[in-house]
């Protein structure tokens, strides 16, 4: 196969560009959709061990557990390209002309990254057992303690390889957004293979990148879980 790297050199520009376009997007989305993320799985965990003691802590928390149900019912709906609530047809198009592509696609992939976030906390803190939530009850602690001082800093580290998943899969599907003329690697690729008629040498590049940035996510995963194991080992 002959390649021609030669071919990228005047595109570099665009490439350095789009990798910028293609970090702030993951980080925006992740940020955002853990933050709405932890407020959904926390919800959504209500039901089993973060179950709060009393009927009238249980009935207030009834609504936003609704809420959370209906975010996730409604998930696909809200954000398909053919009939979606939020993106789709005449909406779409004023969205997007009063806010740009930017926001546009943080938006979306903020709402896809918070459903999966949402389960990753849910999951994380049923991990635990119900046996540590009796105890701190049994201590006085009430709910907001309970989930912040016993549940959180456990299940935090269960989490962590989750999470950097859904940073992996942000980045990735970070590409999607290209679909609306936001400049980021994939639509780099496209570019030069548009004016070269080449597509090997594009998409082989951005295929690189996205493999380093792959790889620097599960060292820093793997630095993040080390001193935790090592601290619950001395414990």
């Amino acid at each position: 196969m002959d390649l021609r790297w030669e071919i990228l050199f005047g595109y570099w520009p665009l490439f350095v560009q789009g990798l910028e376009m293609t970090l702030t997007l993951t980080l925006v989305a992740l940020v955002a959709g853990m933050a709405l993320g932890a407020v959904f799985g926390v919800v959504r965990s209500a039901r089993g061990v973060l179950a709060p003691p009393g009927r009238r802590a249980q009935r207030a928390l009834l609504p936003l557990q609704w809420i959370a149900g209906a975010y996730f019912a409604l998930m696909p709906t809200l954000v398909h390209p053919d009939h979606g609530l939020l993106l789709s047809g005449d909406a779409a198009l004023r969205f997007r002309q009063e806010h740009g592509a930017f926001f546009s696609g943080s938006l979306a992939l903020t709402l896809n990254a918070g459903a999966y976030v949402a389960e990753i906390f849910r999951a994380g803190i049923i991990s635990i057992g119900r046996g540590q939530v009796e105890a701190a009850h049994a201590l006085g602690l009430h709910y907001v303690q309970t989930l912040r001082l016993i549940l959180l800093p456990q299940a935090f580290r269960r989490m962590m390889p989750a999470f950097v998943n859904e940073a992996i899969t942000l980045t990735k599907d970070s590409s999607l957004v290209s679909a609306i003329g936001l400049a980021e690697l994939a639509l780099a690729a496209r570019t030069v293979a548009g004016a070269y008629s080449r597509y090997w040498e594009p998409y082989l590049a951005i295929s690189a990148i996205y493999l380093i940035i792959t790889l620097l996510l599960s060292q820093l995963a793997k630095r993040l879980e080390t001193p935790a194991h090592a601290k619950a080992h001395l414990d």
